[in-house]
């Protein structure tokens, strides 16, 4: 056990979102080092975190998926601030779904699920709000991978983005989308420009 988690021992059990949630580098104790290495390059900030779930979460019984969620750290923050809220995240890695599985373990939520699988399976009308902080950028050669667990290819680069770019154009208006580093054109012209944040990477997104 490291020394944070032996803090939480100490702190109360009753709190652990709050202990896990005071910052970034707390946050990450929740992984193993090797996942914590990844974390500035792979994982959502908590202060960008906190702003998308607060856009996604506009009324009680949102359900929120996040395409490409990692080791679940929006997921598990969404669901902290938003417990009336549904957070739902979708990872082709199993290692990270697990690792994922283990944090909500830790900080005992039960509004958050994690699934291990390609989002071009899914159902997108389960779901009310969506969050991508551009999963499939990896597959672009010379680009910073998490691993090399998974096949990479400029060809399912632009599969997924197609793929994307259709499931979000068949949703109903009111639809909610936050991308993180993301192009434009990889959102439908159906979803208007809501609000910008940290110049022009975090957008939100509402379709018309």
């Amino acid at each position: 056990m490291d020394s944070l988690k032996t803090s939480f021992s100490s702190f109360g059990a009753r709190t652990p979102g709050l202990f896990w949630h005071q910052s970034d580098e707390q946050f990450h104790h929740l992984y193993p080092l090797s996942i914590r290495q990844l974390a500035s390059r792979h994982w959502t900030p908590l202060e960008i975190a906190q702003k998308v779930a607060q856009f996604l979460s506009p009324a009680a019984g949102s359900r929120v998926l996040d395409i490409g969620s990692g080791v679940g750290k929006f997921c598990l923050t969404g669901a902290f601030h938003h417990p009336g809220s549904r957070f739902y995240g979708i990872e082709q890695r199993a290692d990270l779904v697990s690792h994922a599985k283990s944090a909500k373990e830790i900080l005992r939520l039960q509004n958050v699920e994690f699934s291990c699988g390609n989002f071009t399976h899914l159902d997108f009308n389960r779901y009310d709000h969506f969050y991508f902080y551009n999963s499939f950028y990896e597959h672009l050669t010379e680009t910073d991978k998490i691993d090399h667990s998974i096949t990479f290819s400029t060809a399912l680069y632009n599969y997924y983005n197609r793929n994307l770019y259709k499931k979000l154009e068949a949703m109903p208006a009111g639809t909610r989308l936050a991308t993180f580093h993301t192009i434009e054109d990889r959102v439908p012209p159906g979803y208007c420009l809501a609000e910008s944040h940290v110049g022009t990477l975090l957008k939100f997104w509402i379709k018309i």
